[in-house]
């Protein structure tokens, strides 16, 4: 049911002072885009009438054919509390449509990362599952910013995991964030210090998978804002430090039938549905091809590596932290799936898309989980890995490149425009760093030879 007409938000945006608007979207890279319109342009814009030039956005369209519509989803209508009284700014997050001829229904456009999520959703739907819900839990660092507002490589604290103040020095900052979420209609349930000193994590409700990842972009702008506020550089890159734990993005996942949780069935030993068991088989079978979505830069591979925390492995289990899901111990309704190799450098909507499209494939296929694993898989061999057939993640962006572009069901889930970009870019991020000279090769070999 809608939560706003289109009446309300004209009534809104009056009542609010509203001077400006943001007509939000996010790329195929997962970056935030915009368009800006004064508010006497709210009627066009409700109207479905405002265009802005594709060509120029990385991975949308050819420069003859750059003309989009952007179709503002009613329901995402916030005035963002951080603006001034005077001037203040609300946003409305839009799917993009391509121009259609007279008479002809608008077409959704084929690279809009939203829209590719509400298609793998629309396929869900036609399996008989109302609802995907999802609970992220965004991880992020904090660093100070020099006299001119640059970020620098100095940490805001040396705290760790659920420190205090005077040790948490990041805890004002994060509270502020928490504040502005909550103005924001986010519902909060936690925000703490992470393991690592500078990194933190503030949980909010899962919700359905559009609704999530809506919040996922929220989030990141609310938290780079008031970071800034601070005087602080807050980051989503996956392993800014070397040495430390990175920031992970785990994703606690579950489908509905109706109000009925798929994924639980108080019958059997676990209390998971064979629903749940083919979901899971469906994540592991397809997660070496969907870590480029889940895992998307160069980056990404430092933080998957052994003794950090980070889930390295294909394995599962219903207690055990080191495989790449777990399943939490709440049942009936609360019955999830935690994915946790995914990061937040992702872009929410490719990766729970492709998250979703791995489950289902599970599901179709009745495909069977493997024996889980309980024993701690950063201290097994590899040789005690290879009796258990536990295989590891992509050990690089190019490995996880390469097997997305095998993996039939995400290619598919992708769309032929999606991939064609999303691997494109990957492509040419990976040949630069790959070509590039690092200063550790410098320091490593400048003297030696």
């Amino acid at each position: 049911m809608a939560k706003y007409t289109r009446e309300d938000i004209t009534r809104l945006a009056q009542e609010e002072d509203v001077v400006f608007i943001r007509l939000q979207f996010t790329d195929l890279q997962g970056t935030i885009k915009n368009v800006e319109i004064p508010v006497d342009q709210l009627e066009k814009a409700l109207d479905n009438e405002m265009m802005f030039d594709g060509s120029s956005i990385e991975g949308f369209v050819r420069i003859e054919e750059s003309d989009m519509y952007l179709y503002p989803d009613l329901d995402t209508w916030v005035v963002f509390p951080w603006t001034p009284d005077k001037g203040k700014v609300a946003r409305l997050i839009c799917d993009i449509y391509e121009p259609s001829e007279p008479g002809e229904a608008p077409t959704p456009f084929a690279g809009d990362p939203r829209g590719i999520l509400k298609r793998v959703l629309k396929e869900a739907e036609e399996m008989g599952f109302t609802d995907f819900n999802i609970g992220p839990e965004p991880e992020f660092f904090l660093f100070k910013n020099d006299e001119k507002g640059e970020p620098t490589m100095e940490l805001n604290d040396k705290g760790g995991y659920f420190d205090l103040a005077p040790t948490d020095l990041g805890e004002n900052c994060r509270r502020d964030i928490v504040l502005e979420l909550m103005k924001m209609d986010f519902e909060i349930e936690a925000s703490h210090h992470e393991v690592a000193p500078g990194q933190h994590e503030i949980d909010f409700k899962y919700a359905d998978a559009i609704t999530t990842c809506d919040n996922i972009q929220t989030f990141k702008l609310a938290v780079k804002t008031i970071a800034r506020k601070h005087g602080l550089h807050a980051t989503f890159m996956p392993k800014p430090l070397f040495g430390v734990n990175g920031s992970g993005m785990h994703c606690n996942m579950s489908l509905f039938k109706g109000d009925k949780n798929a994924f639980y069935d108080e019958s059997t030993k676990s209390q998971l549905s064979e629903t749940a068991m083919h979901f899971l088989a469906g994540i592991l079978d397809h997660a070496k091809a969907f870590t480029a979505i889940t895992n998307p830069i160069v980056n990404s591979y430092k933080r998957l590596v052994p003794g950090y925390e980070a889930p390295v492995y294909i394995a599962w289990s219903l207690r055990n932290r080191s495989p790449l899901v777990r399943i939490p111990s709440s049942r009936k309704a609360s019955t999830r799936i935690e994915v946790r190799s995914p990061d937040p450098a992702a872009n929410p909507y490719l990766a729970m898309a492709a998250l979703l499209a791995s489950g289902l494939d599970g599901i179709k296929r009745k495909l069977q989980a493997p024996e889980e694993t309980d024993r701690n898989i950063y201290i097994m061999s590899e040789e005690e890995l290879q009796e258990e057939g536990i295989e590891a993640l992509p050990g690089s962006l190019k490995g996880a490149v390469d097997e997305l572009k095998a993996d039939k069901v995400l290619v598919e889930a992708l769309g032929e425009h999606a991939m064609e970009h999303f691997v494109e870019a990957k492509e040419i991020e990976w040949d630069m760093f790959r070509t590039q000279v690092h200063p550790w090769e410098r320091e490593q070999y400048m003297s030696s030879y």
